[in-house]
């Protein structure tokens, strides 16, 4: 069967478009391949980080089955930042907006090239929102294929991550570990390519996008180094064409209902609470009304059913034996939490993707639990509202003896300056901590808080000090903490009228961050804050404080509406 190109840069047999074939000629076109889709790989392979240095070997057996299945690939870069990497430096400001330049780049580039059809690629963390908003502003068929999850490393026998490391260097502070010890940890933590091996921010959008219907069956959980991979990676390139064929649009894909089930997906996993702010975005990119009240509504009737790091045992290679997404899925079909209605790239339905899958767990496994027997009664990623956080706040609850805790604020605007202050032990139990001005504009960038956290984690503090920011957290971080708390610091909000020792409640159960002084007080402080100075940005940065809006939006830059 012969696919017409639609695109208009070739499919023109008239001599306007000679000059535009001579180019393509240069690049490796012949006279057939004018007749052919074109269809655009965005390559997201780098040695920056392990996420991604697997991704070029994925990306020729894209190219390979593409021309096979009768299509012309065209290959371009898009970037990549190591949220691990940048970790607890400048550097880290620069993720999120790594974020909206992926989705940029990827749709420049498509547009650009009038591009049928797009198979985008990803590793770490910002890789699989960035390329999802762009599949949705674009609407031409595409897939997305995951790089794959890392092998998790082993240390004393046990299984460690790279979350083992930065919660030793909090052992290593507080003395309970050497120096050696905890450079073994960090030398033994990450063995291989593939993204950060618990449930942390790479792996829990790879299973939204798997659960939303944009990837293949149990592609989110495939380590990156498996064996398997390159059979995926086909199948993926042959369900693109049979998408271009059919016409099948994301729009037809990303539909409320699929939305509806990526956020049910990403509560029964133990997810990132990331997953929160990038399907805000990605929903807005495709015109979906989706709101951060919907993910507490979702909440409440979800059970989280596996055991995943960070709060749990296992990693997410451990998920993959266990059965992968479509086992958490099938659970949730039979006890009616997804609608299975919805479509998906295979051309299939929920319902028919998981027909043939077991509708109980294998029972020599301990990661999926069974329905009778949840982890947790109710989802983990709950949404905090009051006087401190008007618009919300995000917060990953569950696996806490402590549901509500009330102290005295310790206050700090910038995250170097907090973990100063753990390092030199100078935070007591029963502090509530408040790093502020690491909002999407204040930052800018929306810094990950996971150094300070896991730090006090790694102090033994992690169950008797409570932290909020502005900022937000990674996919690994656990403790009494709330993040995206909007509005920010930086546009005036209640955190930013914090003082040190002023009260505060962190209230888990009744869904509340509250700062215990009058609205009188408040008042007088709000009309006397100014925003502190800071030194004038230019470049990317600068840009982006210009344009991102609230994080209770999903952080956007080109929502059209911006909230600030």
């Amino acid at each position: 069967m012969v696919i017409m190109n639609r695109n208009s840069i070739v499919s023109t047999k008239g001599p306007e478009r000679s000059p535009n074939r001579a180019l393509l000629r240069a690049v490796g076109f012949s006279d057939d391949d004018f007749n052919k889709p074109i269809i655009g790989i965005a390559n997201a392979y780098s040695t920056i980080t392990p996420c991604n240095v697997s991704i070029g070997e994925s990306v020729a057996v894209a190219e390979r089955a593409l021309e096979r299945w009768g299509a012309k690939p065209q290959t371009f870069g898009t970037i990549t930042i190591s949220d691990g990497i940048a970790m607890g430096t400048p550097g880290m400001r620069l993720s999120l907006v790594s974020r909206e330049v992926i989705a940029d780049s990827i749709e420049t580039v498509c547009l650009g090239q009038s591009m049928d059809g797009l198979l985008a690629t990803g590793g770490c963390d910002k890789n699989m929102p960035g390329a999802m908003m762009a599949i949705a502003r674009l609407n031409i068929p595409s897939i997305f294929v995951y790089g794959g999850t890392i092998r998790p490393g082993h240390y004393q026998g046990k299984t460690i991550t790279i979350m083992n490391v930065f919660e030793a260097v909090g052992r290593h502070a507080k003395g309970d570990i050497t120096g050696d010890e905890l450079l073994a940890v960090e030398r033994n933590a990450c063995p291989g390519a593939g993204s950060c091996g618990g449930m942390f921010t790479a792996n829990t959008m790879a299973c939204a996008i798997e659960a939303i219907g944009m990837s293949l069956p149990f592609s989110s959980t495939l380590a990156a180094e498996d064996e398997s991979r390159q059979n995926h990676v086909e199948r993926a390139a042959a369900t693109l064409m049979q998408a271009v064929r059919n016409n099948l649009l994301p729009s037809a894909i990303l539909s409320r209902k699929a939305f509806e089930n990526a956020i049910t997906v990403a509560m029964a996993i133990g997810g990132s609470t990331n997953v929160i702010l990038h399907l805000l975005a990605i929903a807005s990119a495709a015109n979906v009304k989706l709101h951060l009240d919907d993910f507490e509504t979702i909440r409440r009737r979800v059970p989280v059913l596996c055991d995943m790091q960070p709060s749990g045992k296992f990693v997410t290679t451990d998920l993959h034996s266990a059965g992968g997404i479509p086992q958490v899925m099938k659970i949730l079909l039979d006890n009616g939490l997804l609608h299975g209605d919805a479509i998906t790239i295979t051309g299939h339905t929920v319902a028919e993707n998981l027909a043939m899958i077991p509708s109980l767990p294998a029972q020599r496994q301990q990661v999926i639990r069974p329905w009778s027997r949840p982890v947790s009664p109710t989802g983990h990623l709950a949404i905090l509202k009051g006087n401190l956080a008007p618009e919300g706040g995000v917060a990953k609850i569950s696996g806490f003896k402590i549901a509500r805790i009330s102290g005295p604020a310790r206050v700090f605007d910038c995250e170097e300056e907090c973990m100063h202050a753990i390092l030199d032990q100078s935070i007591a139990p029963g502090d509530i901590i408040v790093i502020r001005y690491e909002g999407p504009i204040g930052g800018p960038g929306m810094r990950e808080m996971l150094s300070p956290t896991a730090a006090l984690v790694g102090a033994g503090l992690g169950e008797t000090v409570g932290l909020i920011t502005d900022g937000r957290f990674s996919g690994a971080t656990h403790g009494i903490v709330v993040g995206h708390v909007a509005p920010e610091a930086a546009v005036g909000g209640p955190i930013a009228l914090v003082q040190n020792g002023d009260e505060i409640t962190i209230d888990l159960t009744h869904n509340l961050l509250q700062l215990h002084v009058s609205e009188t007080e408040l008042l007088h402080r709000s009309n006397n804050w100014c925003r502190p100075f800071r030194k004038p940005l230019k470049g990317v940065l600068a840009k982006y404080a210009k344009t991102v809006g609230s994080a209770s939006r999903g952080a956007v830059t080109d929502s059209g509406d911006k909230l600030y």
